[in-house]
């Protein structure tokens, strides 16, 4: 099965790649918005679109790690990430971790998801 690479603005990385049944992706707010709970409602708007393009969706998601700038806003993160995740059978296995993020960027998010 040939690797499928969707590039992005970046040079050197792909904001997501797919091969024998997996996608692996990667998203961030590129608006840089005020809020975590904004930039979590742009990074997960990235998210699903980088899983539709490679033929996947947020119901196929299998792991996701999520990075915040601030661990604090964690509570805030997470109303907003259960709201999009929806029901039970959605749910991915799921680590969140506080690290520095480059620029302006409170949430960065890398996912594995099966192809549909």
């Amino acid at each position: 099965m040939p690797t499928q690479r969707l590039s992005g603005k970046h040079k050197g990385r792909c904001r997501a790649v797919a091969q024998a049944g997996l996608v692996y992706t990667v998203a961030t707010d590129t608006t840089s918005a005020d809020s975590i709970a904004d930039q979590t409602r742009n990074t997960l708007r990235a998210l699903e679109t980088n899983l539709v393009d490679a033929g996947s969706s947020k119901q196929a998601l299998l792991q996701v790690t999520i990075y915040l700038s601030d661990i604090t806003m964690k509570a805030d993160m997470d109303a907003v990430w259960c709201d999009w995740i929806g029901a039970e059978e959605n749910w991915p296995q799921r680590a969140c971790i506080g690290v520095d993020l480059a620029g302006n960027d409170m949430i960065e998010i890398v996912a594995t998801a099966a192809l549909s």
